[in-house]
């Protein structure tokens, strides 16, 4: 019972700490970052006994029946702690960094405050134990997450935000529309009920499972930086704190991969279609995440156009699960490795950008060139996270891409064999054959453009010299540039990445062991050799290829000299091909809004004609009513005398033309001028209503006749 109440804890602890630590913070700041970092310090040794404790039989469950009317339930297993002892422990460093980041920040109290929500609802997702709790903590996180994008209020900033809230909400929409299309036909929503309800019904409804998938991948993609949903992720890294960055790009993108898994392993389980399906968007949103960071010039852009790429890695794993079926244990165990190696890296590496951002205020490559020369500890952090990231062996990084890759391979193989075509009938043979390959092609070349991306930031910051001699004065003086916390932060993160790449077999196999069940996979039937010949050939060729494209493309494309002789940094990258701008800017803005209007004028016109309608029939004013028009009482008075001298002019003076006006209706037309001036805004608001109660009846329609 004790665990059971810990799950609990953990998620609104956080929450309630967060509201107890604002109210601390108006009477003591200082008192309100120990507090802030005593929370987190707290939760992070609870996942940690957790883990360390671990045990193959190892299922605490909790049910809250009736909350949130259908109830909450949560469940910790391998995968669960693995990610919540994540989630833990980069807020807990995030946190510690955060006191001297935000030292001179405005909204503080504001920041810590939401921080804390955002960590109880992040752990919530990766806790939850049915889509709806899932959905709902989601929900919770992407609101809460909004506040730390726009902390810092300026125009980017806001804009940023704007765009991260709007992809969030209709995302959100999309997917509560596709959980309730499978709960109308599965009846659940429970994780481990829905594989075997879907399954019974899947061969007769696999159109509208696939419907139901898309929409609920709509929201977890564009939360997991997904193409052709990825616009908020490079705009809101930026933008936002360095501690808030790291968790935006570290973790709350695997909310969103975490719910990809879930569709992936419970309704698709080891489907071919739906698996290449992930996959094209998966190398899609790697390959253009890795352009988008070649060409970068901004510090923190790269890391997110980065974090895009590696994501789409992420994806290519979850797509290969399906493709591979039964044979997919290499796919599983990339797939979860690459999600944890990419939480570390990430940490350390925006955190040493947090540093250059903490003692320059700047991003621009041209302006923070040279700042790290003769900062040993600096270096070391952001060589660590490079090299990690970069897939160099004995760097964890390289660990997960070996096993992506070799899931890649083996499924080649299986289709030389014709065994694969059985799970991808979308081609064939030979076409088959060649298609993998140049995936495989790609997911290298892919990595060989996140070497030189992350060469680029390396010779910028520790190698090249500012062409401003006084400046890298400035710079090469600068010892303090950071405090013993965020020196140990610093120190202790990026060890643990070598650690992990040196003995994959002691630490990330036994990660993946405890979390492969989640996704239904099994160890392989041969322990992986990831430094043979054979897997080490494969980032031997990333390496050669990306320091081509690093003299090639950096080197010599976007480094020039101007007029004055200094070598600059060039932005190369076509403004025109930005998707915000070109695709999404003219849909939101132009397109729907006049389609909208488009619409309502039909209803207006639609209503006005029915309206006309009953006027002339069943509604028709009778020439000399005797009831008097509602609240037209002076116009039936006027009327009355008036139709009455009408009535004996026609009997006498006007036989032959006769007066046929019906004067009570006339006044009356004249007296609702008059009155409609004043009921504009009740007309309208009523006509909203109107709108809004015809959607309603349309809505029940559909839920009781589908």
């Amino acid at each position: 019972m004790v665990g059971n109440s810990l799950l609990l804890l953990l998620v609104v602890g956080p929450m309630a700490a967060g509201i107890i630590g604002y109210l601390i913070g108006r009477k003591n700041k200082s008192a309100r970052d120990y507090f802030a970092d005593a929370v987190t310090i707290l939760e992070f040794i609870i996942m940690a006994g957790f883990l360390i404790g671990f045990t193959s039989t190892q299922d605490i469950a909790l049910s809250l029946p009736g909350v949130c009317g259908m109830g909450l339930s949560f469940r910790l297993d391998g995968f669960r702690t693995i990610f919540a002892t994540v989630t833990s422990f980069m807020w807990m460093m995030t946190t510690l960094f955060s006191k001297e980041y935000l030292g001179h920040s405005r909204n503080r109290n504001r920041y810590y405050l939401f921080l804390m929500i955002t960590l109880g609802a992040t752990m919530g997702v990766f806790l939850s134990d049915d889509l709806f709790t899932t959905f709902v903590f989601f929900e919770m996180m992407s609101m809460a997450s909004y506040v730390c994008v726009v902390h810092d209020e300026k125009k980017e900033a806001m804009y940023a935000g704007a765009v991260y809230l709007a992809v969030a909400v209709i995302g959100g929409m999309v997917t509560l529309m596709g959980l309730f299309m499978l709960y109308h036909k599965t009846g659940t929503l429970q994780l481990d009920a829905l594989l075997p309800a879907c399954e019974a019904i899947f061969a007769d409804n696999k159109t509208w499972f696939y419907i139901c998938g898309g929409c609920i991948l709509f929201g977890f993609g564009a939360k997991a930086g997904m193409y052709p949903l990825h616009v908020w992720l490079p705009m809101a890294h930026p933008v936002a704190p360095a501690p808030a960055s790291a968790l935006l790009s570290g973790i709350i993108t695997k909310t969103g991969i975490f719910g990809v898994i879930v569709i992936s392993s419970r309704i698709f389980l080891h489907d071919g279609y739906w698996g290449f399906v992930i996959l094209m968007f998966g190398v899609v949103t790697m390959l253009l995440g890795g352009i988008l960071a070649v060409f970068s010039m901004d510090l923190k852009r790269t890391l997110a156009c980065s974090s895009m790429s590696q994501l789409g890695f992420i994806f290519v794993g979850i797509g290969m699960q399906g493709l591979l079926g039964e044979e997919n244990a290499l796919a599983v165990r990339g797939t979860m490795l690459h999600m944890f190696n990419h939480s570390n890296l990430k940490l350390v590496l925006f955190m040493a950008a947090g540093v250059v951002v903490m003692n320059l205020h700047k991003l621009n490559l041209n302006e923070i060139r040279g700042f790290g020369r003769k900062k040993p500890l600096l270096l070391y952090t952001f060589l660590m996270g490079s090299l990690g990231i970069g897939g160099i062996p004995l760097f964890n990084g390289y660990v997960s891409k070996t096993l992506i890759h070799e899931s890649i391979v083996e499924y080649i193989e299986l289709l030389e064999e014709g065994h694969g075509a059985a799970t991808f009938a979308l081609a064939s043979g030979t076409d088959a054959v060649t298609m993998f390959k140049v995936i495989e092609w790609l997911f290298i070349i892919t990595g060989a453009m996140t070497v030189a991306y992350m060469t680029k930031l390396f010779i910028v910051l520790f190698v090249e010299k500012n062409n401003d001699l006084k400046v890298q004065e400035a710079f090469d003086a600068k010892k303090n540039y950071c405090n013993k916390v965020t020196a140990a932060v610093l120190a202790v993160t990026a060890t643990i990445l070598p650690i992990l790449g040196m003995l994959p077999n002691l630490t990330l196999d036994r990660l993946a062991d405890m979390g492969q069940g989640f996704m239904f996979g099994e160890s392989p039937h041969h322990a992986v050799h990831y430094f043979s010949w054979v897997n080490l050939k494969g980032g031997l060729y990333s390496i050669l290829i990306g320091a081509l494209i690093y003299v090639v493309i950096i080197r010599g494309w976007m480094l020039i000299k101007t007029k004055t002789g200094v070598t600059v940094y060039a932005d190369r990258w076509p403004k025109k091909l930005d998707l915000l701008e070109l695709v999404y800017n003219p849909i939101v803005m132009v397109i729907l809004p006049a389609i909208a209007a488009f619409i309502c004028r039909c209803m207006d016109f639609l209503l006005d004609g029915l309206i006309l309608l009953a006027r002339k029939t069943t509604h028709r004013q009778l020439h000399g009513g005797k009831m008097p028009p509602k609240g037209y009482r002076l116009s039936f008075v006027l009327g009355s005398i008036c139709n009455t001298v009408a009535l004996w002019l026609n009997k006498t003076v006007l036989k032959k033309h006769p007066l046929k006006r019906d004067y009570i209706l006339r006044f009356a037309e004249r007296e609702r001028i008059l009155k409609d001036a004043n009921k504009v805004i009740v007309a309208s608001v009523s006509f909203s209503l109107l709108m809004f109660g015809i959607g309603m009846v349309i809505t029940v329609l559909y839920l009781f006749l589908s």
